[in-house]
C-alpha cells in the first residue's frame, strides 16, 4: 500500500492587496508535493514566494484558490490555531517562537503540551526535567544546566537552538524552517544549521526550510526547490542537486525563468 503524502500543495495562488495600487501576486499557481521524510530546501529571490508558500501552509492567511493537506488531512480552510497541532515552526527572528519571560523549562513544557488539553494543575514532573536535561545536553551548548534561566537572557543562537528543540519536540508531522539562521552571525548559523539536520535525520522528521543561502541549499536535504514569481521552477532530486555548484544552480535559474538572479543577499551567500 502507498504511503500518503506527507504535504500536497495544488496549485494555490494569493493576491495581497487585490484591486488595489498595492496590489501584489504572491502565489501565482505553487504546487508542491512532499514524501514522508522529505527535506527540502527553498530558494528564490526577493518576492518570489518562498515564505508566503510557508505561511500558506501554516494557516497564517487564507490562500485565494488551491488546496493544502498535511498527512492526509485536508486543511485548506482550518485557521492556524487549529493545524499549530501538526506543525513545528522555527523563524527568522530569534525573539520569535519563544516566551522571554519564562524560563528555559517552563518553554519546553509548553512545547511538550501542545495540543493536549489544558488543566488546573500545571507542573514538571522530575521524569520531565529529566527528559528536558537530557535533550538539551544534545545541544552542547550547556543549556541543560540553566533550566531555570529565563530564555530572554539566552544569546540568539541559544535562543534559535532552543526554538529548533521546542519544535521538534512532539515529532511533528511537518517542520517549518523560514531563514530560521539568517539573523544569527555565520559561526552561530553554522552551528544551528547543524543541529537543525541532526534533529532533522535523528527524528526522521519531514521538512520545508526556506534560505538565502545557496550552498546550504545543495548541502542540506534530499531536494531543492526554487521559486520565481509566486512559482516552483525548479525541483532538484538529491542525486541531482548533490553534483551541482552553486554556478550550476545560478545557470539553471537564469535558463529556466529567463532571466539574471538580481538578490544580492543570495549572490553575497555564495
Amino acid at each position: 500500500m502507498r504511503e500518503e503524502p506527507m504535504l500536497v500543495l495544488r496549485d494555490i495562488r494569493k493576491t495581497f492587496h487585490p484591486g488595489t495600487v498595492m496590489q501584489t501576486v504572491a502565489l501565482a499557481g505553487a504546487s508542491l508535493t512532499l514524501n514522508r521524510g522529505d527535506f527540502v530546501t527553498v530558494i528564490g529571490g526577493n518576492g518570489a514566494g518562498k515564505s508566503t508558500m510557508l505561511n500558506a501552509v501554516a494557516g497564517t492567511f487564507p490562500v485565494d484558490s488551491g488546496s493544502i493537506s498535511i498527512a492526509g488531512r485536508e486543511v485548506t480552510h482550518l485557521p492556524e490555531h487549529r493545524r499549530a497541532v501538526l506543525l513545528g515552526r522555527v523563524f527568522q527572528d530569534p525573539m520569535t517562537g519563544t516566551a522571554a519571560t519564562m524560563n528555559i523549562e517552563e518553554n519546553l513544557a509548553l512545547a511538550a503540551r501542545r495540543g493536549e488539553k489544558r488543566h488546573l494543575r500545571w507542573g514538571i514532573t522530575q521524569k520531565e526535567r529529566a527528559l528536558y536535561r537530557e535533550k538539551l545536553a544534545s545541544l552542547d551548548l550547556g543549556l541543560e544546566t540553566r533550566l531555570g534561566s529565563k530564555v530572554g537572557l539566552l544569546s540568539g543562537g541559544q535562543r534559535q537552538a532552543l526554538t529548533l528543540l521546542m519544535a521538534t519536540l512532539k515529532r511533528p508531522e511537518l517542520l517549518l524552517l523560514d531563514e530560521h539562521t539568517a539573523a544569527l552571525d555565520p559561526k552561530t548559523a553554522e552551528k544551528v544549521l547543524t543541529l537543525t539536520d541532526q534533529l532533522i535525520r535523528e527524528n526522521e522528521l519531514t521538512a520545508l526550510m526556506v534560505t538565502h543561502n545557496m550552498k546550504d541549499a545543495l548541502a542540506l536535504g534530499n531536494r531543492t526547490i526554487m521559486m520565481h514569481e509566486g512559482r516552483i521552477i525548479l525541483d532538484l532530486k538529491e542525486e541531482e542537486k548533490r553534483s551541482m555548484t552553486v554556478g550550476d544552480l545560478l545557470e539553471q535559474f537564469e535558463k529556466t525563468s529567463g532571466r539574471k538572479l538580481d538578490n544580492d543577499r543570495m549572490l553575497l551567500a555564495t
